[in-house]
């Protein structure tokens, strides 16, 4: 699986993405994972600012990113035969566990990062879908874009150490029940105790206590 993900602040990745099972899948390249900076794409004339926004016709407040920049972008990405693009936006489809598994069977995501206060309409015309990871409002689209990225990857065969740690997942869709509590060391932390049958070595006990403790899961 290929993510490009196009942004106008491409060094607010560079942490995220170096850690964890992230870095692990890059290292095996079960997954790639490339950031375009949009300002690379400007149509503008002064190659100090590299403008890739400005206000919009009929007045209002800030700036929106400007559609030239991003169809350029979007036109040099090679893509790959099954690749979707996606606008990461307060006004999309709101993004779930069942829209990651959807997700990774694509070979490729092109994630588009917003900022100020949007896109230019048309922009719209250029895109697969939009999704939003919650309803509030963030600077930018390079949250989500992280969000996206990591829910998806770890759908992807190789990505997660353990197929069955992965079924086990409290949103999985394997199961409908959220998952089961777990405890580690100490057995005995200032009289929180863990559970006898968790000690008992008996493996069918401990199956079913956890079925019996997992929560049915809340409609939302």
């Amino acid at each position: 699986m290929k993510f490009d993900i196009i942004s106008i602040f491409p060094e607010s990745f560079d942490s995220y993405f170096k850690e964890s099972i992230i870095k692990r899948a890059r290292e095996k390249k079960v997954i790639e994972i490339t950031i375009h900076n949009l300002r690379d794409y400007s149509t503008s004339k002064s190659k100090l600012h590299r403008a890739v926004d400005d206000k919009p016709y009929g007045g209002g407040p800030g700036m929106i990113l400007l559609i030239e920049p991003i169809a350029k972008a979007l036109k040099t990405i090679k893509r790959k035969k099954k690749s979707r693009v996606i606008m990461l936006t307060p006004a999309g489809k709101k993004f779930t566990q069942r829209e990651a598994e959807r997700l990774a069977k694509y070979d490729q995501l092109i994630l588009l990062c917003g900022r100020y206060e949007g896109f230019d309409a048309r922009v719209d015309k250029l895109i697969d879908e939009k999704l939003s990871i919650g309803d509030y409002v963030l600077a930018g689209g390079e949250l989500p874009a992280m969000v996206v990225t990591e829910a998806v990857a770890r759908n992807i065969k190789g990505v997660v150490g353990h197929d069955q740690a992965l079924k086990d997942e409290t949103f999985s869709h394997d199961l409908d029940y959220i998952e089961y509590p777990q405890y580690s060391r100490p057995e005995n932390f200032k009289g929180m105790k863990v559970p006898d049958v968790l000690l008992s070595g008996n493996h069918q006990k401990i199956a079913d206590w956890r079925k019996k403790m997992a929560k049915k899961r809340k409609k939302s």
